[in-house]
């Protein structure tokens, strides 16, 4: 049975400018919002980490390959839609909204005061893309000390195959992998 006392649920990413590029099939979001449900009945916090910048691209350096981009094409500032999180997994009061620079949840953001302040041990990780946000997080995660969960059917990736290789191979030596339905049970 998990410690839900010492868990967080956090759901990165999953802001309209990157939900968006899964809109062709919206079941997809399903399993998010299955967690996120399961999340709350068992007052787990939530933090909802989403990405994007200053108006000006002041933290974007032209050194960096998948931002450097951005700075130079506009969008995705703090401001943007794209940047505001999707409203099938809309934040209720009281549950962080954190913005990173990066791609790790942790990269730039607040992300880690806030779980210090919560006394949190154990991280459930879900996100778009498995081989972005969630890959760093993970990582990152791990080397901080955290219990990790990584829901592997609310992780998406545009790659099938880098989506399978990551939650089968390399999330396995430093997270517990399970499905959305797995998760819940240990729960109960």
């Amino acid at each position: 049975m998990l410690n839900t006392k010492r868990s967080a649920f956090v759901i990165m990413d999953l802001q309209n400018g990157i939900v968006s590029r899964f809109a062709n099939n919206p079941e997809v979001i399903q399993p998010f919002r299955k967690a996120l449900d399961a999340a709350r009945k068992h007052e787990i916090p939530v933090i909802f980490v989403r990405v994007g910048f200053n108006e000006g691209y002041p933290e974007v350096s032209p050194r960096n390959k998948s931002f450097s981009v951005v700075g130079q094409h506009g969008g995705m500032t703090i401001h943007d839609e794209a940047t505001q999180i999707h409203e099938s997994v809309k934040p209720m009061p009281g549950e962080p909204v954190v913005t990173k620079f990066r791609i790790s949840a942790f990269a730039g953001s607040n992300l880690e005061v806030i779980l210090r302040a919560k006394q949190v041990e154990n991280l459930i990780l879900c996100g778009i893309s498995t081989s972005g946000v969630v890959l760093s997080t993970v990582r990152e995660s791990a080397d901080k000390d955290y219990a990790i969960t990584v829901l592997k059917d609310a992780c998406l990736d545009a790659d099938p195959e880098v989506h399978r290789v990551l939650t089968e191979k390399v999330f396995p030596r430093q997270a517990d992998v399970k499905t959305v339905d797995d998760w819940i049970a240990t729960l109960a």
